[in-house]
């Protein structure tokens, strides 16, 4: 990693602790040794800091007085009030993006779909979280509202976190596929069927992490 800006190196440090988190090598609860990281990435305290801090920002990690940084644990209670909330905001972007849909954009929701199923195939769940994330984050980009923009990013990488501990492997196909009837009504450009179809969407995939469906 040598040669690089230490902002840019802070930044793949975060995605490569990141990954380790989403991967499951650092469990909730577990702390993350600064010294460790340092020896195994061959870099100094400065950039390791940075990234666990990003990470903080983040809700990833917890930092506590002399207990260190730490994975962040979710609760229960946590993931309950999050889905209605994140159901909420995707309605609003689906109905104020799918009028103003273009072909290019639908395009490019479409070959997020196709990287999730690649991702999903090679077993990749880091990838597979990455293209759902963006194909969400294109609608809502679309919607052209700054502040549904800016409340839904910050729910994002909790969203990721409680997609991991849940431990969905088995529905991962699934959660996919769900995406098609969203990219069917965007290209219809039908923003009633648009926005109950991103509901839907969110509020099942809700129902798998909290145990809810048959």
């Amino acid at each position: 990693m040598a040669g690089l800006t230490r902002s840019v190196l802070s930044d793949q440090l975060r995605e490569k602790i990141l990954q380790r988190i989403l991967d499951g090598d650092f469990q909730p609860g577990e702390r993350i040794v600064e010294s460790r990281l340092m020896k195994e990435y061959g870099v100094s305290q400065a950039p390791i800091r940075e990234a666990l801090r990003g990470l903080e920002a983040m809700r990833f990690v917890e930092s506590q007085a002399h207990r260190g940084v730490r994975v962040r644990a979710i609760s229960r209670k946590e993931m309950g009030e999050m889905y209605p909330v994140r159901a909420a905001l995707e309605e609003v972007a689906g109905r104020t993006a799918a009028p103003l849909m273009t072909d290019r954009v639908l395009d490019l929701l479409d070959a997020e779909i196709g990287a999730m199923r690649a991702a999903t195939e090679d077993g990749d769940l880091h990838a597979q979280l990455v293209h759902d994330a963006r194909f969400h984050e294109l609608i809502f980009e679309t919607a052209g509202n700054t502040l549904l923009l800016e409340v839904w990013r910050s729910l994002h990488a909790e969203i990721r976190t409680l997609i991991t501990y849940a431990s969905l492997r088995t529905e991962l196909r699934e959660i996919v596929d769900s995406h098609q009837p969203i990219l069917a009504a965007l290209r219809m450009r039908d923003p009633v069927l648009a926005g109950k179809e991103m509901r839907h969407h969110i509020e099942h995939f809700g129902a798998l992490v909290m145990g809810d469906t048959d």
